[in-house]
């Protein structure tokens, strides 16, 4: 094995650390296979419960009338994630697409959005009118409130409780950290609040950005009293399969709103033709448990990896996982440059290729983004990226493979090895 790393131009030292640290994390690894064991079987069981067949697959052209696989997929993903209805469609172009739909949809003017986890991803800004932005929802009359988190990263519960008034009408949850550095959520964490909420304003509707959490539990927060779920296809679901979409699970009155504004008033579900996505659709959801584990693994491994090399993690090196995402803070722009460019020298697709920061729609900053992956922009396959301003954190996430996911963390290292930006102890 060592020989055939050397051929790609690992170094003994660098292999000799990655591997001692590989051969301490089994144990943890037999519990992600089993976690992905149990999520397996609860997408084979809800594939086989909607009697998904051959003719799922066959996709609809012009209008999309009658489309049965497209129909199916929905009644799959509502099993999935235990709710009444759900819109999974290739019209749903990011996972921010997602989100504004779910928001845009059932918010009217003169209602107020409560965001009780501080800050929202970046790209969601514009949306709300954070940042100023053609078709926000402030442009639309919708008025926004933000609790921040307390200095130990916990909710503020008393805070939250003098935001919610009368107005409040939407509380969004951000499952993952996005471009932070606190903690993501469990599933756990995530009812509490949701209890919480309920029993201030027991008719809000609140909605949980599961992005880079899917599959990583053995429950979704729709399995604690969330009213929607909404996601991206490109990340877990898709299992690196999917060419795009994206998902909204949720109450059936949440659902029809999100449709008729995806499509039009009067028209909703029943149209949007699947073309010929749906076999990708279907087998990558098949597959999402396996590689969602795989890509769960490799975050464990870069978290032991750049922790002992004494680099800040989170989640740190022990910690349990709530999401796809590990953080690494480097605290130098050249580091920070060097671990992304390590990624993309192990991707299979455009290896050759220097990532460098640009001005990246969506984003107050420069980003550096390593993707070498066969769906563009695809976070459920190997990718790091990050906003280049201090201090200088990189999100890694993804893998299709735990051995594509192992040669990507060591050939980071050995990037940054090779320049003299790291020390290995």
């Amino acid at each position: 094995m060592h020989n055939i790393y050397k051929e790609l131009g690992i170094s003994e030292e660098v292999y000799a650390f990655c591997d001692e640290i590989l051969r301490s994390l089994k144990p943890r690894f037999d519990k992600i296979d089993e976690l992905a064991e149990i999520n397996q079987l609860k997408v084979i069981d809800a594939m086989q419960k909607n009697n998904v067949s051959e003719a799922c697959m066959l996709g609809t052209t012009g209008y999309g009338y009658n489309d049965l696989g497209r129909e199916t997929l929905e009644k799959v993903y509502a099993d999935i994630f235990h709710t009444e209805d759900a819109l999974v469609r290739a019209q749903i172009t990011c996972g921010t697409h997602a989100l504004a739909l779910a928001l845009m949809s059932n918010l009217r003017p003169g209602d107020e959005l409560l965001c009780p986890a501080g800050k929202p991803y970046d790209t969601l800004e514009e949306v709300i009118g954070i940042r100023d932005s053609r078709g926000s929802l402030k442009e639309y009359g919708v008025s926004y409130k933000q609790v921040d988190l307390l200095n130990n990263r916990d909710f503020d519960y008393e805070g939250i409780k003098n935001a919610i008034n009368e107005k409040t009408k939407l509380v969004a949850i951000q499952r993952s950290k996005g471009y932070q550095t606190r903690p993501s959520y469990s599933v756990d964490q995530i009812g509490e609040l949701i209890a919480f909420i309920r029993g201030i304003k027991p008719e809000v509707i609140i909605m949980v950005d599961n992005c880079y959490g899917e599959f990583t539990e053995e429950k979704e927060p729709s399995d604690v009293g969330a009213d929607m779920v909404v996601g991206s296809l490109i990340k877990n679901p898709g299992g690196g399969l999917a060419p795009l979409g994206g998902y909204i699970c949720g109450k059936k009155e949440c659902i029809e709103n999100a449709a008729y504004r995806l499509t039009s008033p009067g028209l909703g579900k029943e149209v949007g033709a699947s073309l010929t996505v749906l076999r990708d659709f279907y087998q990558g959801l098949f597959l999402s448990p396996t590689v969602v584990a795989s890509a769960l693994k490799g975050a464990i491994f870069a978290a032991n990896v750049y922790e002992k090399l004494g680099f800040a993690v989170i989640p740190d090196s022990v910690e349990d996982r709530h999401d796809i995402i590990q953080a690494v803070t480097f605290g130098d722009k050249d580091k920070m440059i060097a671990f992304c460019q390590g990624i993309q020298a192990a991707s299979p697709v455009d290896s050759f290729v220097k990532p460098e920061p640009w001005a990246m729609p969506g984003y107050d900053s420069d980003v550096i983004m390593a993707a070498g992956a066969f769906i563009s922009g695809s976070s459920i396959e190997l990718s790091a990226d990050g906003p280049l301003k201090e201090p200088y954190n990189v999100y890694f996430q993804g893998g299709l493979t735990f051995p594509h996911v192992k040669f990507g963390i060591i050939k980071s290292l050995q990037t940054l090895y090779e320049r003299d930006l790291v020390t290995l102890k």
